[in-house]
């Protein structure tokens, strides 16, 4: 309560200047935050920081105002509303209309909202830094809340699913999920934010603490995202450096790997090599399993299903999960947002698909300057497809592919001379 209290206060008393840098840390902060308050109840709502993301970007509209050519993403937040409609008719007579909505929708809004603010605002390469530092955080603070809770890894070994013990007691591939963002922001901050070798060693710990939790969550897709975007990170900053800096790069880059394979080789220690077999898709006993998706390709299956049975309007928003329940299947809800997109929306689905995937690279071929572009395009579109949009990371991450980052440049006085 009290952060958001000082970080909307903080929105209205900054300078104009300075408005679209309290908007993005304080997104930032609660992005990063948002697993960590679910996880220890600390939070004033359990969708709060989607709704704070929100809050803060219409805040800054207000303030700031939005570009023009940003209109596809108000057309993306129109064709949400069909499937509102359809729902109100198709949903079980048993189903909380407005939860079930929220639920799968709020996810959505917030990333059309803050594509709205973002797109094409021009900011610093040093406020996009501040930023993603604003993340990171509270993702530390979460490894480290993980460690206080359960200690010992080895006491809580049930196999080779997703541990729920080992991810504070919570859902691990969400867990996974933000730990694999404080991943890539360490990473980020290793190669580029790290002056002498004490502070490099000191990231370096910090990434290994925090790869270490993610590991041993069993949920491999938080982890697997994070190593997607690395690379991608750390291969466009290696092709933009100069022949002085990638020598540099190459000299970070092997303390890196020392880092990451040593954190490896602990977690397989402390899981008596379960994680080996959960990431070679093996049972306790070392027998492959038949589905490495673990039942998500099945709901995939039927969201495709319930798309070509209504591929106008689509079935519904939240309808795939309650005909599983209506089924006794249970409270599954959908790990991927494009399946559902599909089945839920129909036609306008496809439509929303597109401009998702199509206008920040359109963007982009115009605007090469965000050095963390192809970092965060992977990692929203790696996320949605192995947790949706359950929190609001995916959303936020992928605004801020559509930034206008500048250089900053000292400015030059010149004296003037006297006549």
């Amino acid at each position: 309560m009290m952060a958001m209290i000082y970080f909307i206060w903080r929105i209205i008393v900054s300078s104009n200047a300075e408005k679209t840098k309290a908007v993005l840390i304080g997104c930032a902060y609660f992005t990063g935050a948002e697993v960590l308050f679910r996880m220890t109840e600390g939070g004033i709502a359990y969708e709060a920081s989607k709704y704070l993301v929100i809050l803060f970007m219409l805040m800054g509209m207000f303030f700031k105002g939005l570009s023009g050519k940003g209109y596809p993403y108000f057309f993306y937040l129109i064709v949400l509303v069909p499937s509102i409609l359809v729902a109100s008719i198709t949903l079980s007579f048993d189903a909380r209309f407005r939860t079930n909505i929220a639920f799968v929708l709020s996810g959505p809004v917030c990333l059309g909202i803050a594509a709205l603010f973002c797109y094409d605002r021009k900011v610093s390469y040093n406020l996009l830094q501040d930023v993603i530092k604003f993340m990171v955080y509270p993702a530390i603070t979460t490894t480290t809340y993980l460690f206080l809770y359960n200690p010992s890894i080895r006491d809580t070994l049930s196999g080779t699913a997703s541990n729920l013990e080992a991810s504070g007691g919570f859902g691990p591939n969400q867990v996974a999920t933000i730990l694999g963002l404080g991943m890539l922001v360490m990473t980020i901050r290793i190669f580029l934010k790290s002056p002498s070798l004490f502070l490099k060693l000191l990231n370096l710990i910090i990434l290994g603490a925090m790869t270490f939790r993610a590991i041993v969550t069993f949920s491999r897709g938080g982890v697997i995202a994070a190593m997607i975007c690395i690379a991608a990170f750390l291969w466009i900053l290696y092709l933009r450096s100069s022949y002085q800096q990638k020598g540099r790069i190459i000299g970070s880059f092997i303390l890196f790997t020392m880092a990451i394979l040593i954190t490896w080789v602990i977690s397989s220690n402390q899981t008596y090599g379960l994680i080996d077999k959960r990431y070679a898709n093996e049972d306790a006993l070392g027998r492959e399993k038949s589905d490495v998706t673990t039942g998500r390709m099945e709901i995939f299956m039927e969201e495709i299903d319930g798309f070509l049975s209504s591929p106008f309007l689509g079935i519904g928003a939240s309808r795939g999960k309650d005909i599983r329940v209506v089924e006794g299947i249970g409270h599954l809800p959908s790990h991927n947002e494009i399946g559902r997109l599909l089945s839920e929306h129909g036609f306008f689905g496809v439509l929303i698909i597109l401009i998702l995937v199509i206008k920040p690279l359109a963007y982009h071929s115009s605007n090469k300057k965000n050095l963390f572009f192809y970092a965060f395009y992977f990692f929203w579109f790696a996320t949605i497809n192995h947790s949706g949009m359950r929190i609001a990371a995916p959303s936020f991450i992928y605004a801020l592919t559509l930034l206008n980052v500048t250089n900053e440049k000292n400015t030059l006085y010149r004296k003037q001379i006297k006549q």
